[in-house]
């Protein structure tokens, strides 16, 4: 499988916004679309008022697809369920620095069971609750929006994070990427890119473009 720089830039549908009755071919169609990754909202309906799908979802699509999988867990136990998540094929696992969790244990053991460790915090969170862990993570990620529901605006207040996330990987020598994930298509791409995200997860701006390829390509190219 390929692997990516913090200089590269990765577009990443998210899953949220395809149609679940039919999850191999939104899946199918997202690789033919030309996306890098695919990113894969977990919600308990605890840590987010929504709940979407668990490890068995995640499997079904690694064993059917070979591709890179993006798991971000928005859930209150994410030490709890994380050995059902590395089986079931997730090569990023994102977890909250929010959540019930021993965060720098939690980060440890996603490494040590050979996945990529992302680290997460919602608008409303300060930066300098994820810096004490930046030396224990591949990706850092900046929501967007309030988490727990796709097709809300994006929320440009969010973009001094990203530029202090990218402050920081180059002060420290750091190689994480930065992604971004909520309200993103061609405009907002923009606006996100210039502050330093590198990844950019897109859900209704490519699971329901009328030209999914299109629509992943203007996001590239933004």
């Amino acid at each position: 499988m390929k692997t990516w720089t913090c200089t590269d830039r990765i577009i990443a549908p998210s899953l949220l916004a395809a149609d679940f009755g039919r999850i191999q071919e939104e899946t199918s169609r997202a690789i033919h679309a030309g996306a890098d990754w695919l990113h894969l909202d977990v919600m308990d309906g605890h840590f987010v008022e929504n709940i979407s799908f668990g490890p068995a979802v995640i499997n079904a699509i690694h064993e059917t697809n070979d591709f890179y999988l993006d798991v971000h867990l928005m859930i209150s136990r994410p030490d709890h369920y994380l050995p059902s998540f590395v089986e079931a094929g997730a090569d990023m696992i994102t977890v909250h620095v929010e959540a019930e969790h021993d965060v720098a244990e939690t980060l440890k053991k996603i490494r040590e069971a050979g996945c990529q460790a992302g680290l997460a915090l919602n608008p409303a969170t300060s930066m300098e609750e994820v810096k004490p862990f930046l030396e224990l993570v591949d990706l850092i990620l900046v929501m967007t929006v309030v988490p727990g529901f796709g097709g809300q605006s994006f929320m440009e207040e969010t973009m001094p994070k990203v530029q202090q996330a990218a402050a920081w990987r180059e002060e420290l020598g750091y190689v994480y990427h930065i992604e971004v994930d909520g309200g993103i298509g061609e405009d907002t791409a923009k606006i996100a890119a210039a502050a330093g995200a590198n990844v950019l997860v897109a859900g209704s701006s490519t699971f329901k473009a009328p030209d999914m390829a299109a629509a992943v390509m203007q996001i590239r190219n933004a």
